[in-house]
């Protein structure tokens, strides 16, 4: 038998427990409405909260670069030198965050995976709320620390691990998602902070979801609840709100200085390539300026929700304080089973399962770029999806 055998045996495992994925091509360019399989829909699948991905200013700023720049980087930032577009990116994440400096990554992935395993060790201990993203977790396996989780935003009981736990470790680093993904509520930061503070710990904070849509001006879900300035380590993408690609931390001058010395993730990857760092950089410039369009996204939200409480009340709806609405099923089966209802009738809402998730759901994101119009296409094929399920 073939060393490789098992591959083929462990795929027929997935698809018998309807875990199995494949991806889905879009043709044309990001939006609300995309052409999906050659099929038209109304796109509620995309993080592009802003509809800023599709914006013509970061296409034109894109192409100004590679025309200036290239195409690529060339390699490492340490070894082969750096564009001055970087050191730009870098100081406005960190003006919009009001942090010291900032550090810019080829992926989230990345940046929490560099930022982890230079920040704890085997002789460290990391504690992690037990919804955290994917790359979260798998930095605080690679750190070779020791890793206790919490129950999702359960602070009480992370109170309790600290009291056992934190004495036994040189340090202590508590991480955690702004904004859970796919779930679509928040952390609770303040508690957090006062718990890092009061047991001498760091917390990271992943803003992935948050950048660009919570707070007064977009900083995040740290500006949101007001702890601007409180010392912790930000990280975030730009692959999101920002439409473009990368990864950051962002934090004191110390912080940043260390990580460009330690995390592996940056030191040893080619930069971010000239066309996404422009793109990133006139983001947010656009997050600074235009207010409205984080403002329209809110509308929409709180529209969908309006609508769902009126037509769908039974509907069960996850906590959620951000765009990011989902739906809980009784198993995978019959999340496929709505997904591509959904699909059929001209929505794009994937089915979310297990092993990303506990439990199965639809997944709902609004854009800015969302129209009423949209949003009330959506709830009439909800309403159908229900009727459906009702009548057998």
């Amino acid at each position: 038998m073939s060393a490789y055998a098992w591959i083929e045996e462990s795929l027929e495992t997935i698809k018998k427990a309807n875990w199995y994925r494949s991806t889905q091509t879009i043709y044309g360019s990001p939006g609300a409405v995309v052409v999906l399989e050659g099929k038209e829909v109304i796109n509620f699948a995309s993080n592009d909260y802003l509809g800023l991905a599709g914006d013509e200013r970061l296409i034109t700023a894109a192409v100004n670069a590679v025309k200036e720049f290239g195409t690529g980087s060339t390699g490492s930032r340490l070894l082969t030198g750096q564009r001055s577009l970087h050191q730009e990116l870098e100081r406005a994440i960190a003006s919009l965050k009001q942090t010291q400096d900032a550090i810019v990554f080829s992926s989230g992935y990345l940046a929490n995976i560099g930022a982890i395993t230079a920040l704890v060790g085997k002789r460290d201990l990391v504690l992690s709320d037990q919804y955290n993203h994917s790359s979260l977790k798998n930095g605080a396996i690679l750190s070779g620390a020791s890793i206790t989780e919490y129950p999702h935003c359960n602070t009480e009981v992370l109170k309790n691990q600290l009291i056992e736990q934190r004495k036994n470790y040189r340090r202590c680093l508590i991480i955690t998602d702004s904004v859970f993904s796919m779930d679509g509520d928040l952390c609770p930061l303040p508690e957090l902070l006062d718990l890092a503070e009061k047991f001498n710990c760091m917390l990271l904070v992943d803003e992935a979801h948050g950048t660009g849509v919570l707070g007064k001006n977009g900083a995040g879900c740290v500006e949101h609840f007001g702890c601007t300035g409180r010392e912790l380590i930000q990280m975030g993408t730009l692959s999101k709100a920002l439409g473009s690609l990368g990864g950051y931390i962002t934090g004191s001058a110390t912080l940043i200085d260390y990580i460009k010395n330690r995390a592996p993730s940056w030191i040893y990857t080619t930069a971010l390539s000239p066309a996404d760092t422009a793109s990133a950089l006139t983001a947010i410039e656009i997050v600074g300026s235009e207010p409205q369009r984080r403002m329209q996204l809110w509308h929409n939200v709180e529209y969908l929700k309006e609508l769902l409480q009126k037509h769908l009340p039974e509907l069960k709806i996850l906590p959620s304080s951000s765009p990011i609405l989902c739906f809980q099923l009784a198993n995978a089966a019959d999340a496929l089973k709505v997904g591509k209802y959904l699909k059929d009738a001209g929505i794009f809402a994937p089915a979310i399962r297990p092993p990303t998730v506990p439990t199965s759901r639809i997944r709902i994101t609004l854009m800015a770029t969302h129209e009423n119009i949209h949003i009330e296409k959506l709830v009439e094929v909800l309403c159908m999806v229900a009727f459906a399920a009702l009548t057998g």
